[in-house]
């Protein structure tokens, strides 16, 4: 019964992400490969629908974050994205359909293997430091 409720969780969170990004014109195939690196390399500490836990930050306030000058450079510097075994191109797919899925909005211009490349290469130190500034200058 817990592998069934598994499988219909993780069938219905690929559901919604696939559906919000096909709208924006993404393929199903770069939605679902996306939908799998964040199961495989993120959810592990942000849980499946994002919440976060006590010492992880909820994915929720992704597109607030996103919005605030010098939240898109932090998404892609805090460690977990920064030194994330996915490689620039794939890691910018999660971000990008993060975003569409947690922090109900879009990545505009989209994160791209370029950007990721420089901004993980100085990842933070202390994110959650890091999250406080940005939050406390807005």
């Amino acid at each position: 019964m817990r592998l069934l409720s598994a499988a219909l969780l993780v069938t219905g969170f690929a559901a919604a992400g696939v559906q919000a990004l096909a709208a924006d014109g993404v393929a199903a195939r770069d939605v679902k490969m996306a939908q799998h690196d964040y199961l495989l390399n993120c959810a592990a500490c942000h849980l499946l629908g994002g919440q976060g836990s006590r010492t992880v930050p909820p994915l929720a306030d992704t597109g607030r974050l996103f919005a605030l000058p010098g939240g898109r450079e932090y998404l892609g510097r805090v460690p977990g994205a920064a030194h994330s075994p996915l490689d620039d191109k794939r890691l910018a797919a999660v971000l990008n359909w993060m975003l569409s899925r947690f922090g109900d909005t879009t990545a505009d211009p989209p994160y791209t293997a370029g950007e990721i490349g420089r901004l993980r290469a100085q990842p933070y130190l202390d994110p959650l430091a890091a999250r406080r500034r940005l939050l406390a200058g807005h």
